[in-house]
């Protein structure tokens, strides 16, 4: 299956061509650039260089969040946007899921993780059995709460994202040495990883489906707090 993965959900930009279990493509880059700018152009780039027409895609694969709202957005509009005007099959991956799968070897669970600003982070759990099977659903929590969640666990823990060094104080002065952290190279998400999720998964209705940004952007819970002040 030709397959086009997409994640734009944080600073990374992740591009992949799949074609069953082949990496034909990869372009990862870890910038503050616009997305909105980039990707069409890079995906075009990576086409071309490939020897890939639009046509020959088969599905579209995207990173849903959570992250960067404004990231999220835009992987989200683009991949639906190439999913109708191709009339291909789009499915919609989580942002931690796909950062997860680097930690395929580590031999406890693995908790990938996105900064979310005042000692908050969006993370879930995880282990690799197989395949990436979830353990506890993606969430938004404090730091602290979640390492003494973590601490109780009694098991080693793999922190994975570019991310997880802003909290490295909470979380290994809570966890202690159960406390791993990735290598520069694990930080990344890949996006052919993102791919090869996303050909287990089942698509989604492209009317429907929209990003998971787990929270309300702050715009967003400013208007509805305003609406109930009025109301």
């Amino acid at each position: 299956m030709k397959t086009l993965a997409i994640d734009t959900s944080n600073f990374v930009m992740g591009l992949a061509l799949v074609d069953d279990q082949q990496v034909v493509g990869e372009v990862i880059t870890n910038i503050k650039k616009n997305h909105s700018v980039r990707v069409m152009p890079a995906i075009q780039a990576l086409l071309k260089d490939c020897g890939w027409a639009p046509s020959d895609l088969e599905r579209i694969v995207v990173a849903q969040g959570p992250g960067s709202y404004t990231g999220v957005r835009i992987g989200v509009t683009i991949a639906k946007t190439l999913a109708w005007t191709l009339q291909i099959p789009l499915v919609g991956v989580s942002s931690l899921e796909v950062l997860a799968a680097n930690g395929r070897y580590f031999n406890g669970y693995i908790a990938p993780l996105f900064d979310a600003r005042r000692g908050q982070i969006y993370t879930g759990l995880y282990q690799y059995n197989e395949t990436i099977e979830t353990v506890v659903e993606d969430q938004l929590v404090m730091n602290n709460d979640w390492a003494k969640y973590l601490r109780s666990l009694e098991k080693p823990v793999l922190f994975i994202g570019n991310d997880a060094d802003l909290h490295r104080e909470v979380l290994a002065g809570e966890i202690g040495e159960l406390a791993v952290f990735g290598s520069p190279t694990l930080l990344n998400p890949r996006p052919s990883e993102l791919a090869f999720i996303g050909m287990t998964k089942l698509p989604v209705d492209l009317h429907t489906f929209v990003p998971n940004y787990i929270r309300m952007a702050e715009a967003e819970a400013n208007w509805l707090a305003s609406q109930r002040t009025k109301s």
